[in-house]
């Protein structure tokens, strides 16, 4: 009988922990542009969200929208960087990175980079420097983030996408056409190993726990792939949704967040560093593709917006695209 009910408080633990998380409500912001990345600012509790053309920046207290950033066109990525009152900017459409004050938002440098279309925007407070990654020209341009000089262009062999810090001189960036996981010094400013994370295709989102040095990839053909950091062996492989373009670790709660845009959020829960299990699948809306997480509250963000219908495929246009429906891009939030 004892192990009857030793069982009972498992399975109702896990029942618990499975039903906790759930799409609460939406922040709707202006603006009807394309959207990928988000950021937070961790001591103000600013939301940075990529917006086509813009930044919004949400005050998450609040949830009000209280800065809009301009001129950042094609935006891809934001990195905080809290110590030197920095966030950088990627500005996919004009080859450069906007350079603005954390705290009041305003422009400090607009640096422009030889990179063609920079994406993701990784700082790395070991090395204080800033790494932009060029989806088009295979590489990563490095800024000094003191300066804001280009110090260095890091070629990567193919299409950069999101990047980790181990914050001890290590930076790990997805490689998305060649199923890879580029591993670089932060001090040299060189490519130090290279790891192939098949069976996962083009991988996006990357995260990293940085105590049991365990990267986890999320990638087109619907899997995760967990990697040590240390040895670029192969953990284990997980499913999730179609179309995840972002994953975040929680360190408290122990569990994996990948975004799916199909409108799920894959929940996996690490057992330990080389045991983890699909915990539930929660429902969002379609295209929330990427997300963050506040580590003060554990709530999480991403972004979307409600969609017409997708026109007929044609010669000129094979894989057409849904139209965004004006006036509905929005942030959702999950607790």
């Amino acid at each position: 009988m004892k192990y009857l009910y030793i069982i009972a408080a498992v399975l109702s633990s896990h029942f618990l922990m499975a039903q906790n998380l759930q799409l609460s409500h939406a922040i709707e912001l202006p603006g009807d542009e394309g959207w990928d990345y988000l950021s937070i600012d961790e001591a103000a509790q600013n939301l940075f969200v990529s917006h086509g053309s813009v930044v919004n920046v949400v005050n998450l207290k609040s949830e009000k929208l209280i800065a809009t950033i301009p001129d950042t066109k094609g935006v891809h990525g934001i990195a905080i960087a809290n110590k030197l009152n920095k966030a950088f900017i990627t500005d996919g459409k004009d080859n450069a990175v906007t350079i603005v004050k954390l705290k009041t938002f305003k422009l400090i440098e607009k640096v422009a980079i030889e990179g063609v279309k920079p994406d993701a925007v990784l700082y790395d407070p070991f090395s204080e420097k800033v790494f932009v990654y060029n989806a088009k020209s295979n590489n990563a341009t490095v800024l000094d983030a003191v300066t804001n000089k280009v110090v260095k262009t890091i070629p990567l062999g193919g299409n950069p996408e999101f990047s980790v810090t181990n914050g001890k001189g290590l930076v790990y960036v997805n490689i998305e056409d060649n199923h890879q996981i580029k591993v670089i010094d932060a001090v040299k400013l060189e490519v130090v190993n290279t790891w192939d994370i098949g069976p996962g295709e083009e991988p996006s989102g990357l995260a990293l726990d940085v105590v049991n040095n365990r990267l986890f990839s999320v990638c087109a053909n619907s899997l995760m792939i967990v990697t040590d950091a240390i040895t670029g062996k192969q953990v284990t492989t997980l499913p999730i949704g179609e179309g995840s373009d972002g994953v975040f670790f929680d360190e408290k709660r122990k569990l994996i967040f990948s975004s799916n845009g199909e409108g799920t959020l894959t929940v996996v829960k690490q057992k330990n560093k080389d045991s983890y299990t699909v915990l539930e699948t929660v429902p969002t809306i379609k295209g929330a593709r990427t997300i963050t997480m506040s580590k003060a509250t554990g709530t999480l963000y991403l972004s979307t917006a409600s969609f017409g219908k997708t026109p007929s495929a044609s010669a000129d246009n094979p894989n057409p695209r849904a139209a965004i429906i004006p006036g509905s891009f929005k942030i959702l939030v999950v607790k």
